[in-house]
C-alpha cells in the first residue's frame, strides 16, 4: 500500500504542473471509466525485464532496474517504453541481431517489441510507444517513472533501495548493487517518503 500512495503522489492525477487543464481532465475521467486493473497500472506502472538469464519478469519501479545487459519494457497504461540497456543498444548498433548466430540476441530484441504491441492493440485511445537506450534523450519517459534511489545528491553506497523501503529485506536491489545510472531530480525516493510516514504515524 505504501508504494501505492508514493506513486499516486507523483502520478498525473496529482501533479498537474507540467499539464494542461485539458489533459489532466482527460486522465482523471480515463481513471474514471477503466477496470480497476488498468486504474492501478495508471497509478503505479509495470516494469518487466528482459535477459538472456531466463523468461521476462517484473522488476522494481527504481532506478536500480537499469542494468546495461537487459531490455526494460515499462507499461504506464497511456505509454509505453521499450528502453534497451547501453550494452544491448551497443550490440543493435553493431548489427549483430543480423548474424546468424546471433539468433538469441535477435529474439531478446523483438519479445519486448512484440509483448507492447499486444498491449497497444486491447486499449482505446491507443498508448504512445517509445523505443529509447540508456543514456539517450527519450530514456527520460522511464526515469521519470522510477523510484529516485540514486541521485545526483547521493550516491549508490550510501542509499537504501526501494526493495529495502517498502520492507523486502536485502534482494538483489541494495544499495550497492544498483548499477551507474542515477537520476537528476530533487523529488523525494520511496525511502524518504516512508520516513515521513512513520513520523507521522508516531506523531498521531
Amino acid at each position: 500500500y505504501p508504494q501505492f500512495m508514493f506513486n499516486l503522489r507523483r502520478s498525473q492525477f496529482l501533479q498537474t504542473a507540467n499539464n494542461t487543464p485539458d489533459e489532466t481532465a482527460f486522465y482523471r475521467l480515463m481513471m474514471g471509466r477503466e477496470t480497476v486493473l488498468n486504474s492501478l497500472i495508471m497509478i503505479q506502472p509495470t516494469l518487466m525485464s528482459y535477459t538472456f538469464n531466463g523468461p521476462p519478469m517484473p522488476v522494481l519501479l527504481d532506478v536500480a532496474s537499469i542494468q546495461p545487459d537487459c531490455i526494460l519494457l515499462l507499461d504506464t497504461f497511456f505509454m509505453i517504453v521499450v528502453h534497451a540497456g547501453s550494452t544491448i543498444a551497443a550490440w543493435r548498433k553493431a548489427n549483430y541481431q543480423d548474424q546468424p548466430e546471433h539468433e538469441a540476441f535477435r529474439n531478446l530484441l523483438a519479445q519486448p517489441v512484440a509483448d507492447a504491441a499486444t498491449a497497444m492493440g486491447g486499449r482505446c485511445p491507443t498508448p504512445r510507444l517509445v523505443e529509447c537506450d540508456q543514456g539517450g534523450s527519450q530514456a527520460r519517459f522511464l526515469l521519470a517513472k522510477l523510484n529516485p534511489s540514486a541521485t545526483h545528491n547521493t550516491s549508490d553506497a550510501s542509499m537504501p533501495s526501494y526493495d529495502r523501503a517498502v520492507g523486502g529485506g536485502g534482494g538483489g536491489y541494495d544499495g550497492a548493487g544498483g548499477g551507474a545510472e542515477i537520476i537528476f531530480t530533487d523529488d523525494i525516493s520511496m525511502n524518504v517518503f516512508l520516513q515521513h510516514l512513520a513520523k507521522l504515524a508516531v506523531q498521531g
